[in-house]
């Protein structure tokens, strides 16, 4: 029942937002990202993060790559973005989105969408991926793993997905994005001699503690940067959640420690063996003097440091008025959302009806016009199947009429037959009756000689055996 919501609220997204963000869920037969290797040194992405949980996500604008993100099922939360510096651009109008192929592999939609329009399309919404009703309410942001601000126009509105996004204090996340927009910008663009060869990885370690018991907040932020070219270097930074104004640095093989066990984040540790120490040097000084920098203009300017508190003081006494102002808004939102949602099952039910009955009446049309064709195609074939019976009854009566004269006129004609052919018969027997008679005569003639031959050698046998027995014998010759 919601094909044709979901047709309208798709031709609406890409009528109000001609250039809607994308996504793409890469599937486990799928070599690395997809289109998103371009975003990994040789195009070849991290490896050791081999958990049934870990989902790859190509995430695309306008249907080109913007940046690739491996997404945890299980913790809700990304495990890393890696992207790649564009030219900032001013900050927009936060427009959040979710992944549907995340929660419902099977969906038709194949790109990023804002939750409230897909409403039950999606099954199991939520399921894998964090939501905004996570995040209402639970005093964290929705912090950025890949910054919207170091991204470009097209870049910055595809950052603007629940998948890049971890849940962070308004002050760690204010001070996340500030040190990793100033290291990027101020220590690792300048001392890389192809911006386009500057690889990004910013990532976050899942702790135990969860947000209204689903979201995992991070135990650390981090970042990896390996700078790939001629003389290139790598450099792994680490900002702790208890600590906002920490960020320490170390190289990318002691932060791959920190991390799972067998992980490795860029191809051939970035060339580590061949690395620019001077390139690093000068990298590693830029970021010290940013991190002293801020540590100083902390410390040293108590007027700050007072409003500061002032800032803090007045940002309790209003946080419940702003959340009660957020969930006030948040049910007016949805008091909209579901009179129009109750307008559209009305409209939808009444357009149902009518076109259920307009349909009901075609059917029944064209079942009459059916029916009536059939009968009139049929009266002629059974016309014509009459008229052959008739004839062919006809027919079977001549058949039995010539028969039963037939067997009439055959009694007289045979018997007449017969009757003629009586003499001949009878005249051409004699011949042959008398060859018999004489064959007759000769076999008994021939018979009674056979039988007194017979009988005379009987006799002699008797007697020559008679005296044989009873006279005595003698010589020879008698």
């Amino acid at each position: 029942e919601w094909t044709m919501k979901t047709s309208i609220v798709f031709l609406l997204c890409i009528s109000v937002f001609p250039g809607f963000s994308q996504g793409r869920v890469v599937r486990e037969d799928e070599t690395g990202f997809a289109e998103c290797n371009v975003f990994f040194p040789g195009q070849v992405p991290p490896e050791g993060f081999t958990e049934p949980f870990h989902v790859k996500i190509c995430q695309q604008y306008n249907k080109e790559p913007r940046f690739a993100t491996l997404y945890s099922t299980k913790d809700k939360i990304p495990l890393y973005s890696a992207f790649k510096f564009t030219k900032p651009a001013q900050s927009e109008e936060e427009n959040w989105l979710v992944e549907p192929q995340i929660d419902d592999p099977e969906n038709d939609l194949h790109e990023m969408v804002h939750e409230a329009d897909i409403g039950g399309t999606v099954a199991n919404l939520g399921a894998n991926q964090a939501l905004t009703s996570d995040y209402v309410g639970s005093g964290y942001e929705r912090g950025f793993l890949n910054p919207s601000l170091l991204n470009e126009e097209d870049f910055q509105v595809a950052t603007y997905t629940l998948t890049n996004a971890v849940p962070l204090s308004p002050a760690l996340s204010k001070s996340w994005h500030r040190d990793i927009g100033k290291v990027v910008e101020q220590a690792l663009i300048p001392h890389c001699s192809k911006t386009d060869h500057l690889y990004l990885l910013a990532g976050a370690i899942p702790s135990s503690v969860q947000v209204k018991g689903k979201v995992s907040v991070p135990e650390s932020l981090w970042l990896a940067a390996c700078c790939d070219a001629r003389e290139g270097w790598s450099l792994g930074l680490v900002k702790k959640i208890n600590d906002e104004n920490s960020l320490a640095d170390l190289t990318v093989r002691e932060l791959e420690k920190q991390l799972l066990p067998g992980v490795h984040l860029f191809k051939g540790n970035c060339g580590e063996d061949k690395q620019s120490q001077e390139k690093r040097a000068a990298v590693l000084q830029v970021v010290s003097q940013i991190r002293s920098g801020e540590q100083v203009e902390t410390s040293n300017n108590q007027e700050t440091k007072d409003s500061g508190w002032v800032r803090r003081v007045a940002g309790i006494i209003a946080t419940p008025f702003i959340k009660l102002l957020e969930l006030l808004i948040y049910i007016f939102v949805e008091l909209v959302k579901f009179v129009f949602y109750c307008l559209w099952l009305v409209i939808k039910r009444v357009v149902g009806t009518i076109l259920d009955g307009v349909y009901s009446l075609w059917n029944g049309i064209v079942s009459y016009l059916k029916a009536i064709s059939i009968v009139l195609i049929s009266i002629p074939y059974d016309l014509g199947r009459v008229i052959i019976n008739i004839f062919l009854g006809f027919l079977q009566i001549v058949q039995d009429v010539m028969s039963l004269t037939y067997r009439i006129l055959s009694i007289p004609v045979g018997f007449v037959l017969h009757l003629a052919a009586f003499p001949y018969h009878s005249i051409c027997a004699i011949p042959s009756v008398l060859k018999d008679m004489a064959t007759g005569i000769g076999g008994t003639f021939s018979l009674v000689i056979d039988a007194t031959a017979a009988i005379l050698h009987g006799f002699y046998y008797l007697a020559g055996h008679i005296v044989k027995r009873f006279v005595p014998k003698g010589s020879s010759d008698d």
